[in-house]
């Protein structure tokens, strides 16, 4: 059994505590590593030697970084069964959905690494003669970064090629149910000489030790955590004792509308697979349906057919379409959020019940009718391959029943109406909308919440935007000096 060590400031270390913590694969509930219950001293020699190091990355050259984001996108590429098998041994995902996670890391890597030479400044006209404004994108400094169990692989890239290529350094934090991917990534970095040490750092823990001596440093420069609103808010909390940036996205409830004039196939295929994926263990998850009162019945019984015939497997079997929930306290949480809602006169279709394997958290897809708009199930995250779903009349009852919720997230829709599809776009107050397509973001766009869904975003040039600062310089010039 593997026993991890910290990463700081470019050398493997023990952690100030001998206490450990251990990894259980979710599909056999047995251990398969352990990681150090990391300390506040660990937490603040890491952020010392990131702000240390900082200081000497942001020098170097745009175009080396990207150089050496680049690299990192291929060494994990070369990797790349490695990563896949890890990822489906600590997360329970299946051999396509975990190959497809790695896969977009590695897109990830490959991206950020071609904006070496695109963060751009601009020259602002001046009210005064002979003097021009300069607008200067600066890396915001250390960045300190905490990866969800949900998206291990992806999240991380997301953090890091994202903190490098800007000129931040970075210390990272995986959850402790799922840290052997980021160890195995530490080792690329441990054996990239191009990259300085205490650059990237790597720290394990729980949350509530190393993530809250992480957002209240004084010498991090923005924390960015991906996470539960719990979690999000005790960030919060750290971070307001130095005004720290901080960059959350903390879950969702995302609605999906069905409208008369969807196409039925397309609506149950692409809503499944938003429920199902990872379990239904995403904050872009589908997780409540309004559904048109002419066309529920027949939604209603194709949805749960479907549901009714996902199969579910282990990780390495490559016919899986789901795998089990992270942890048997997920599963509990899952299952009483749907006993609660059969006790208050919900109807379950299919499932409602921990699945019938040897082993492992698994729990059945299931489809849940007759809740109220303002039941638990309905304005909870359940974060569990658990479908709600509920009636409208109207278009304007549809997206009102979608706003009405303390997320912002994602949200979705399925018309063949383009009229409908437009007015949903506008008034659907969500930071994104997907139209008759499952709930997935792409890395060139915007990855961003509203209301208890977060602050910031990633992806795409405005997630860079966040990892920098701007610094204006007014610069006087005399004509006659030339």
């Amino acid at each position: 059994m593997q026993q991890h060590k910290l990463y700081i400031n470019g050398e493997y270390i023990d952690s100030a505590s001998v206490d450990t913590i251990d990894v259980i694969n979710p599909a056999t509930e047995q251990v398969i590593s352990r990681i150090p219950a990391g300390t506040e001293e660990d937490a603040n020699k890491a952020i010392e030697a990131a702000y240390e190091a900082q200081k000497k990355w942001e020098k170097v050259s745009s175009a080396d970084r990207g150089k050496i984001v680049r690299e990192l996108g291929d060494k994990l590429k070369e990797r790349r069964e490695t990563f896949i098998e890890l990822l489906s041994e600590e997360q329970g995902k299946p051999y396509e959905q975990a190959s497809g996670e790695v896969d977009t890391a590695i897109d990830y890597f490959y991206y950020m690494s071609e904006w070496a030479r695109r963060i751009e400044g601009e020259i602002i006209p001046s009210d005064r003669p002979n003097e021009n404004i300069l607008m200067f994108r600066k890396p915001i400094g250390v960045a300190a970064g905490i990866v969800p169990w949900n998206f291990p692989v992806f999240i991380l890239a997301r953090k890091v090629a994202t903190a490098l290529i800007t000129g931040c350094s970075i210390v990272l934090k995986p959850s402790q149910q799922t840290p052997n991917t980021a160890a195995e990534f530490t080792k690329i970095v441990d054996e990239m000489n191009d990259i300085p040490a205490g650059v990237y750092n790597f720290i394990t823990g729980k949350g509530s030790t190393i993530g809250t001596v992480m957002a209240a440093h004084p010498k991090v420069g923005i924390i960015t955590m991906t996470g539960s609103v719990k979690a999000g808010t005790k960030v919060m909390e750290a971070a307001a004792k130095n005004i720290t940036k901080v960059n959350l996205e903390l879950g969702g409830k995302a609605p999906a509308i069905v409208t008369k004039n969807a196409n039925l196939e397309t609506a149950v295929k692409c809503i499944k697979t938003s429920r199902i994926t990872n379990s239904g263990q995403a904050c872009t998850n589908a997780e409540r349906v309004y559904v048109h009162e002419d066309i529920a019945k027949e939604f209603i019984e194709k949805m749960t057919q479907s549901m009714k015939d996902t199969k579910l497997g282990m990780p390495n079997d490559k016919d899986a379409e789901m795998g089990p929930l992270v942890s048997q306290d997920r599963l509990d949480i899952v299952h009483e959020i749907v006993q609660n809602a059969v006790q208050n006169g919900a109807k379950v279709l299919t499932g409602g019940k921990r699945a019938e394997m040897s082993s492992g958290f698994f729990y059945e897809p299931t489809v849940i009718t007759n809740v109220q708009q303002d039941s638990e199930i309905i304005q909870d995250e359940i974060f569990g391959p658990v479908l709600p779903i509920l009636t409208f009349k109207t278009l304007d009852e549809a997206i009102e029943l979608a706003n009405d919720s303390d997320y912002g997230l994602s949200s979705s829709i399925y018309t063949d109406n383009v009229h409908e599809a437009m007015r949903a776009a506008n008034e659907l107050k969500f930071g994104e909308t997907f139209i008759n397509r499952e709930n997935f973001e792409a890395i060139q766009g915007y990855h961003a919440g509203l209301r208890k869904s977060g602050l910031g975003g990633a992806d795409g040039k405005h997630g860079i935007e966040d990892f920098t600062v701007t610094h204006a310089v007014y610069m006087q010039y005399d004509d006659e000096k030339q």
